[in-house]
């Protein structure tokens, strides 16, 4: 009986050492918290002092004085959001894969990086040939869709909460892509509320 718990015990070490080694899982619960804190907060300032509507902007309002200063304020305001998210998230996982007595820059890591970054690239470029040509509508179910489908893709590589997290972000992007004028609304939602459940839930699982 004691042998046979002993093997048991075995293929549980040996289990959780081949997916440490073969999944990213120093991704931090507070950094998807803060990062739905800074989207939340973007997204308010984009609304109060940007006047940032997507659904009321077409072409002809880009152009002009008003619509231009609107766009370039709220490109600045989410380039810098996108900073503290990925700052912060870095600084977490390597903080946690510090206490783990783990690299958080290894092969794994650099798997989940090129998984992401075909997306996150193609997707990104995208909304600056649509921002170009004055189809600011779509910049959020955009922004959406294709995050979702980098996460879906980095699921691989890391904790399968991302998977579910990818297709709901999805989801979102593609109900957005309808309700254009809600697409700060979905823009919030997808980038601020969900990411705050997922942290929460992520911290609890693993990390308490």
């Amino acid at each position: 009986m004691k042998e046979e718990k002993d093997y048991i015990r075995d293929l549980a070490e040996i289990r959780s050492m081949m997916e440490r080694t073969s999944k990213f899982l120093s991704l931090s619960g507070w950094a998807g918290i803060m990062a739905g804190c800074y989207a939340l907060i973007g997204a308010y300032i984009a609304h109060q002092f940007h006047d940032f509507n997507p659904g009321q902007l077409d072409y002809d309002a880009t152009v002009s004085g008003k619509g231009y200063a609107s766009i370039s304020g709220v490109l600045v305001l989410a380039v810098s959001i996108l900073i503290l998210a990925i700052g912060t998230a870095i600084f977490l996982s390597y903080k946690k894969a510090n206490k783990r007595g783990e690299k958080a820059w290894n092969a794994t890591s650099k798997r989940l990086l090129a998984s992401m970054s075909v997306p996150l690239v193609s997707g990104g470029v995208l909304i600056l040939v649509l921002i170009a040509n004055g189809l600011i509508g779509l910049i959020a179910p955009l922004t959406l869709l294709f995050y979702g489908l980098a996460l879906y893709n980095a699921s691989r590589f890391t904790y399968a909460e991302v998977r579910t997290l990818g297709l709901i972000e999805i989801g979102l992007g593609l109900i957005s892509a309808y309700f254009i004028g809600y697409g700060l609304l979905f823009w919030a939602l997808g980038f601020g509320l969900l990411h705050i459940i997922y942290g929460i839930y992520l911290h609890y699982k693993y990390e308490r």
